[in-house]
C-alpha cells in the first residue's frame, strides 16, 4: 500500500499555461490530485501547456465540485498542510522536511495565500529565491525537493529508459 499522498492546491489560479504546466510536473512527479478554488481557471478552455496529458490520470477538481469551503477541507484530516509562498517567518525549502502525506498549497499568479489558511497550515515554506517565481515553476521546485530529499531520488537507467521519448537515444560513453 502507498504510504505518501501527495496533492497541490492551488489559490485561484488565473493562467492556463501555468495549471497546465502544474499538471505534467504533477505527471512527472507523481502527484495524487490537484486541487484548485475559485473560477478564473474555469474560463479557460483548454490546457496546453499539459503535453503528456496528466490530467486524463491525475484528478484537477475544482473544489467547489467538492462542497467545501478551502482547499484545507479538501483533503483528509491526517494530511499535513504546507503553504508555499514568500511569506515572513517562513522556513526556507532547503531546510524543511516533507511529511508522508501532503497538501502543497500555493497562491494565485496575482497574489498569495490569505492569511486565514496560512493560519490553519502545519507548515510554511518559500524557495529562497531573490523574487518570486512563475506559479508552476515554484510548484515543480517544491516536487523536486520533495523528490530528492526521498529515496526515490536513486533513480537510475530503467527510470531513464521509461521516462524519455523515442527521440532521445544519447547514451554516456565512459
Amino acid at each position: 500500500m502507498k504510504k505518501e499522498y501527495v496533492s497541490i492546491g492551488l489559490t485561484n489560479p488565473k493562467g492556463v499555461e501555468n495549471v497546465g504546466s502544474v499538471m505534467r510536473a504533477a505527471g512527472c512527479y507523481q502527484v495524487d490530485q490537484v486541487l484548485y478554488s475559485g473560477h478564473r481557471y474555469d474560463r479557460a478552455a483548454k490546457m496546453t501547456t499539459d503535453t503528456k496529458n496528466a490530467s486524463s490520470t491525475i484528478p484537477l477538481v475544482n473544489i467547489e465540485t467538492l462542497s467545501v469551503e478551502t482547499l484545507i477541507d479538501a483533503v483528509e484530516s491526517d494530511t499535513q498542510i504546507i503553504c508555499v509562498d514568500l511569506i515572513q517567518g517562513a522556513t526556507p525549502l532547503p531546510s524543511f522536511q516533507h511529511p508522508e502525506k501532503a497538501l502543497y498549497i500555493f497562491g494565485p499568479e496575482d497574489g498569495t495565500i490569505s492569511q486565514k489558511i496560512v493560519d490553519r497550515a502545519d507548515h510554511v515554506v518559500f524557495v529562497p529565491t531573490v523574487g518570486c517565481m512563475n506559479l508552476a515553476a515554484s510548484v515543480n521546485v517544491l516536487l523536486y525537493d520533495r523528490l530528492a530529499k526521498s529515496a526515490r531520488a536513486d533513480a537510475g537507467d530503467d527510470l531513464i529508459k521509461q521516462s524519455k521519448d523515442v527521440n532521445n537515444n544519447v547514451k554516456v560513453r565512459s
